[in-house]
């Protein structure tokens, strides 16, 4: 749950879930912070097992583990991508 605390890694996920897997590299997410400080949060969420990563020639892609992390916590993705806090 703390990796979906921070809204620059809620912002990453939910771009991700917009996209098809292995579709976004890490330099094609348009977020707030620094090259560190994004490569941090990627590792947070690497991490928590929510993001999975694979390099391709010079760039690195990353795919949102949705289907494992559905069936480890049921809906609470769905929750979390939720853009306009609605129940």
């Amino acid at each position: 749950m703390s990796a979906l605390a921070d809204p620059v890694r809620v912002q990453l996920v939910r771009e991700l879930a917009k996209h098809p897997d292995w579709a976004l590299s890490c330099s094609s997410f348009d977020v707030p912070v620094g090259r560190a400080a994004k490569s941090h949060h990627f590792a947070v969420l690497r991490g928590a097992g929510l993001v999975e990563q694979r390099d391709q020639g010079p760039r690195r892609l990353n795919r949102l583990r949705r289907e494992e992390f559905d069936a480890r916590f049921p809906g609470l993705l769905d929750l979390t991508l939720r853009a306009d806090g609605t129940e």
